[in-house]
């Protein structure tokens, strides 16, 4: 069966407008052409994706599951086109993802003297994606935190970030100089498992009013410094690894080029000036590799070899 993608995007439109008067304004089509192509779309799919009423329209089962896998199809369908009309154009980019804390704006810089002709856009990376925009096209390229799914990804180990506490000023513990594990034994903490935020902001405007606490690497509490959080060493918990990755089979030309180059300026120490709360854990500043000491007694730690540490691809 052909997937009409026309189809496909009204029926996001009314999926998300819950409504079919005003999904076809959005669309710019008549409420009646717009009725016939979604009763199309369920005949060629063979089952029904909304159940109507005169009050509501509602997702069934199998229009749940479409409007859920839906956004990835049309997002590769649209960075396919983008980049045959780039390359139509004559035109070369690369797009750099990055997870939040981490900086790529050294190595950018670095490419761009290299590469004054190609276009550098970059994706700051929301906290459920991950490696997500490497697989749909959305970035050439990404540095990003372990852990991830890395199947059939290059990946280059970069280097080992520290983990702090993020908690209110409010907080007993707010005043230790710093932590341990069994400190925060029976803490509500703000996770994955426990309750998904939409954005680091959410998480950390929900530890300022008192929901919960929350580990976090050390760059993102130097790039979210806010009076009324407070950021604790965190002695005995392991550090967090950090990469760059992109497609195997992309890793030519000038994706190549970008993760010779970064490699090269990621794993240098870093002289930035520290965090705006002057916070430093095990002498590494946010946004520093960690020394090789440190990597050394993580990998004793978790098990790592130092194969581990060389490149993956």
């Amino acid at each position: 069966m052909d997937l009409d993608l026309r189809k496909l995007r009204y029926f996001l439109a009314v999926a998300e407008h819950r409504h079919f008067g005003r999904a076809a304004q959005a669309l710019f089509i008549a409420q009646p052409v717009l009725s016939r192509q979604i009763r199309a779309f369920e005949q060629e799919l063979g089952c029904a994706l909304f159940t109507r009423s005169t009050r509501s329209v509602e997702l069934t089962p199998a229009g749940q599951r479409l409007y859920d896998e839906a956004p990835r199809i049309t997002t590769v369908v649209d960075t396919v086109l983008r980049r045959v009309h780039e390359a139509g154009q004559g035109e070369q980019r690369l797009v750099v993802a990055f997870s939040p804390g981490l900086h790529v704006a050294d190595a950018i810089r670095a490419f761009t003297g290299r590469h004054p002709h190609v276009a550098i856009d970059v994706f700051p990376l929301r906290w459920w994606e991950r490696d997500a925009p490497l697989r749909d096209g959305r970035a050439h390229v990404g540095y990003l935190r372990h852990p991830f799914d890395d199947t059939g990804l290059r990946t280059v180990p970069i280097g080992h970030e520290a983990k702090v506490a993020c908690l209110p000023v409010t907080h007993p513990l707010a005043g230790r100089p710093a932590l341990t594990s069994a400190d925060l034994d029976g803490e509500p903490v703000l996770d994955v498992r426990t309750r998904r935020t939409s954005s680091l902001e959410e998480k950390f405007e929900l530890i300022a009013s008192g929901q919960g606490i929350a580990l976090v690497p050390l760059s993102i509490a130097g790039s979210y410094s806010r009076p009324d959080l407070v950021y604790l060493p965190v002695t005995d918990a392991l550090p967090v690894g950090t990469c760059l990755a992109a497609p195997e089979g992309n890793c030519t030309g000038l994706v190549r080029d970008f993760l010779d180059l970064a490699t090269a300026i990621l794993r240098r120490p870093a002289d930035a000036p520290e965090p705006s709360s002057g916070l430093r854990v095990a002498g590494v500043v946010a946004g520093e590799v960690a020394p090789p000491q440190a990597q050394e007694q993580h990998r004793h730690d978790t098990g790592e070899t130092a194969a581990d540490d060389r490149d993956s691809g």
